[in-house]
């Protein structure tokens, strides 16, 4: 009776809280929020001006008095307060699309590895901001349960979820995580390597929001076709502002070392999994999921170093969040993938 009383009456929410875009899924409606990770603060009075997008076109634009920070970094929480206080933004939107009386009950994905302390500042920022119930989930195992992959089942399946701060390389069976690894290479660590390449070659100092959009724009794993890219920045030389051209080829050699250590982490959980699951990962394929995944040619490139398909999941954006919602609409089934809940998270 308790369980349909707040079925009723209370929302489901499921976040896919990355360091470079925040997912919502609200059950019963899909993914209603994609936000960037971003909040701005007034440091005079500490009131939050703005988060998400509107925040996000503040980075690098801010007087002496706004602060625009990115409160997650490498996938873990650097700033308990500015985070719950986007996570409250967040879910209380997301509440307010579906009128509810109750507080809502909320899944997390988090990167996996994280320590029972980083595991612990979710939990908490999550209960301030309004949660009634708060499960956790790692997100790679949330990626696999949103596009569908038999984790269940006594079948290996690997996945290479790619985010803004973490890569989570994992490989998964009978619900379980068999072998893991947190690669603190992806999109951030890319748009620094393409700041260091402008400076270092060009010359010319740009901004992390301008070597994000050269990346959409040109970057690739592999020499495919020619592209090119206008990019504005300070010359260092003479201190005034100069425009460059930049081709693909530039911005390959710009991330080919990190991209290279990426693949070579691949291997390296490849090299210690157990046989049995890695002849079902040679018929099934390696999974690429994240926003990292669409970095042209970098499915080929693994395919070409691994010797085994590698596929690109349809949207691979929202499959955390996709997952998390899976998760909100059978808890009872997935209660074994969750890293836990109140009861479960030891003392901060």
């Amino acid at each position: 009776m308790l369980k349909k009383f707040y079925k009723m009456f209370s929302n489901d929410i499921g976040i896919d809280l990355g360091t470079a875009n925040t997912l919502v899924y609200l059950k019963g409606q899909g993914i209603v929020i994609n936000e960037p990770s971003v909040v701005a603060v007034n440091v005079k009075t500490n009131q939050v001006l703005a988060v998400g997008a509107q925040a996000k076109q503040m980075l690098g634009r801010t007087p002496g008095h706004i602060r625009a920070v990115r409160p997650l970094v490498d996938g873990v929480i650097s700033d308990f307060e500015v985070t719950e206080e986007m996570l409250s933004y967040l879910i209380n939107k997301a509440d307010k699309m579906s009128k509810k009386f109750l507080r809502p009950r909320v899944v997390i994905g988090v990167p996996s590895g994280t320590t029972n302390v980083e595991t612990r500042a979710v939990y908490d920022a999550a209960k301030s901001a309004g949660a009634r119930e708060v499960f956790l989930v790692e997100e790679p195992m949330a990626a696999a349960i949103g596009i569908r992959l038999p984790i269940k089942d006594p079948v290996g399946s690997m996945i290479i979820d790619i985010g803004g701060g973490t890569t989570d390389v994992a490989v998964i069976s009978l619900g379980g995580i068999v072998k893991s690894r947190n690669l603190k290479i992806a999109g951030d660590k890319l748009n620094n390597d393409i700041i260091s390449y402008m400076r270092d070659e060009f010359k010319l100092l740009i901004g992390e929001k301008t070597a994000e959009s050269v990346k959409m724009a040109i970057a690739s794993a592999i020499q495919g076709e020619y592209m090119e890219s206008y990019v504005r920045g300070r010359d260092l030389l003479t201190g005034l502002p100069r425009e460059v051209v930049v081709t693909d080829s530039d911005i390959r050699e710009a991330i080919s070392l990190s991209v290279a250590e990426l693949v070579d982490g691949v291997k390296d959980i490849l090299e210690t999994t157990p046989p049995e699951i890695l002849s079902d990962i040679m018929r099934g394929g390696v999974v690429l999921s994240g926003g990292g995944a669409l970095l042209h040619g970098l499915d080929t490139l693994l395919q070409n170093v691994l010797k085994i398909p590698v596929y690109v999941v349809d949207d691979p954006l929202s499959a955390v969040a996709r997952g998390t919602g899976i998760i909100l609409d059978d808890i009872e089934n997935y209660r074994d993938v969750l890293i836990g809940n109140q009861d479960d998270l030891p003392p901060r």
